[in-house]
């Protein structure tokens, strides 16, 4: 089934599973046309949630990896008309950064997203979750980051 013909069904479900189904079988050099194509659905929330769970999918899989800066910066120029799929894959970058010990800065991460907060609350950099701890945006995340470091203490 190619994207014309996913085009042409009126069920958005039936769309959106069909698109993750191609996103997760593209080689990485038709990714980013792919993708591109994917966000000009009519339906603009459920081609972006599509998007949304591929990248998030993929970043997770190339986050440890040197592929990720590659990979990132071809989805940034395919998702650049979105500006919450943009910031995504910066936190996305910024999570990668704080989880690999590589320069970040703290004012990066309490600026960032309740979503980042939180799954970095739930991670391994005892620097990240302290800062988290301390000043996390929500009080889910502070008590995560807290309940991490107390782990950390006990180990």
């Amino acid at each position: 089934m190619n994207l014309h013909d996913i085009r042409q069904n009126p069920d958005e479900h039936v769309r959106f599973a069909a698109y993750l189904d191609k996103l997760g079988r593209v080689a990485d050099a038709d990714e980013p046309d792919l993708v591109s194509r994917v966000l000009t659905d009519p339906d603009r929330t459920m081609a972006r949630s599509a998007v949304l769970r591929h990248l998030d999918r993929r970043a997770a899989g190339l986050c440890p990896g040197s592929a990720y800066e590659g990979w990132a910066q071809a989805m940034t120029q395919a998702t650049m008309d979105d500006p919450f799929l943009t910031q995504r894959l910066r936190e996305w970058s910024l999570f990668r950064a704080i989880t690999l010990e590589l320069p970040w800065q703290p004012e990066e991460l309490l600026t960032s997203s309740n979503w980042l907060q939180l799954k970095t609350a739930a991670a391994a950099n005892t620097e990240a979750i302290a800062i988290l701890a301390e000043a996390g945006r929500t009080k889910r995340i502070r008590n995560t980051a807290r309940i991490g470091l107390n782990h950390r203490s006990v180990s």
